[in-house]
């Protein structure tokens, strides 16, 4: 709506997305999902999905069925030709921003005060609190950060896959297998299974098509049955 209606610069747009879906999540987090932290992570899995189910009927109504149009900027357009490599600018665009993201949420959430913090409320938020730490400030912040990730990637992720009202709905399984496969609160653990997945995924459907995607779901079941915590999730105590 920002590029096609407002005629506002995608640089701005995405950030703009970005803040948007932060202040969602915010709302959400504050109004719902605050009384679920008790719950089991099954339980919280099952509302988001419940939620996603009504976002996809909101946007279905607004909307319509078609897909949403979406032009790139002309100086993403194109491709870079290099000895024994063609890329697309776009999606050298899309790595570069990948790789500052993941370090500086990685410093974020190792090297700083609010990282330390965070881990803590996790952790132990009863503890956290006895320490004078706002826990419930602390998520709040959290969760809109991770919406704001979330507005980002879906605007960054339209060009290459296309926005219409079904669109959460074709890739949370790529999400919650990227989840289970890194481990759960790891952002190198994710990182690297969304490489490994999306490399087997490629190869999968280049080599062998008739298997397409099931290849995904093979390494995803053979690496949780060596490591049913991830790869670099903890092992749960008994």
């Amino acid at each position: 709506m920002l590029l096609s209606r407002a005629g506002i610069p995608f640089l701005l747009a995405a950030p703009i997305a970005a803040a948007t879906a932060a202040l969602a999540g915010v709302i959400l987090e504050r109004t719902l999902y605050r009384r679920l932290y008790a719950a089991s992570h099954l339980d919280q899995v099952l509302f988001s999905i419940g939620l996603n189910f009504m976002a996809v009927a909101t946007a279905h109504f607004l909307f319509g069925a078609q897909q949403q149009p979406f032009v790139l900027p002309d100086f993403l357009k194109g491709q870079i030709n290099l000895p024994g490599l063609d890329i697309g600018i776009y999606r050298l665009f899309l790595i570069v921003v990948g790789v500052i993201l993941t370090i500086a949420l990685q410093w974020l959430v190792g090297s700083t005060r609010f990282g330390a913090q965070l881990r803590a409320a996790v952790d132990n938020p009863r503890v956290a609190r006895g320490l004078g730490i706002n826990v419930d400030r602390v998520f709040t912040l959290t969760f809109a950060l991770g919406s704001a990730l979330a507005g980002l990637g879906g605007a960054l992720g339209v060009e290459m896959l296309g926005l219409d009202p079904g669109f959460p709905l074709k890739y949370i399984v790529y999400f919650l297998i990227v989840v289970a496969v890194g481990g759960t609160g790891n952002i190198k653990g994710s990182l690297l299974a969304a490489l490994m997945l999306g490399i087997f995924d490629v190869a999968g459907k280049y080599l062998v098509p008739q298997v397409g995607s099931f290849v995904i779901y093979a390494v995803m079941v053979v690496m949780l049955i060596f490591r049913p915590q991830g790869f670099f999730g903890r092992a749960t105590t008994r």
